[in-house]
């Protein structure tokens, strides 16, 4: 595929993807989980999600303490078949065109789609999370808007 049409792939707000070598390590690639949060021209804002809850509650569910900040998803369904958390801790963008590279071969995959409701509250709880940059906040609010969010 053209890099051209490769960037017009969609990175979606609330859209959960799998990854399969996500990262290597001595056992060899492991796979993660990773919900799209924002999105524009240049780079997609994202978290991880986690099935360890490591002492983040569930109610409420924006968590922003110690040791580990997360947002309560709940039981999403499909491959995803535990009770699921947003890791709030810093993570850097996606490249955009990576990104699209990396949807168009088949790397990333869609997995499961948050409603509206709940991709809303991510990102409220994400754009206020401590290791959150400024740029990413201001994307993210940006979304909110954009979403129709309350």
């Amino acid at each position: 595929m053209p890099v051209s049409q490769q960037t017009n792939l969609l990175a979606l707000p609330g859209q959960i993807y799998r990854h399969p070598r996500y990262y290597h390590d001595a056992t060899g690639w492991h796979t993660k989980y990773l919900l799209v949060l924002a999105a524009n021209t240049d780079n997609v804002v994202y978290r991880l999600l986690t099935s360890r809850a490591h002492a983040r509650p569930e109610i409420p569910p924006c968590y922003h303490g110690d040791p580990y900040p997360g947002f309560y998803l709940g039981l999403i369904g499909g491959s995803l078949s535990t009770k699921s958390w947003l890791d709030l801790r810093r993570q850097d963008d996606y490249d955009r065109r990576q990104f699209s590279t990396d949807v168009a071969a088949g790397l990333l995959t869609p997995e499961a789609s948050l409603s509206l409701q709940q991709i809303c509250a991510a990102l409220d709880c994400a754009a206020n999370a401590d290791d959150t940059t400024r740029q990413q906040t201001g994307q993210m609010r940006d979304q909110r808007a954009l979403l129709g969010c309350m």
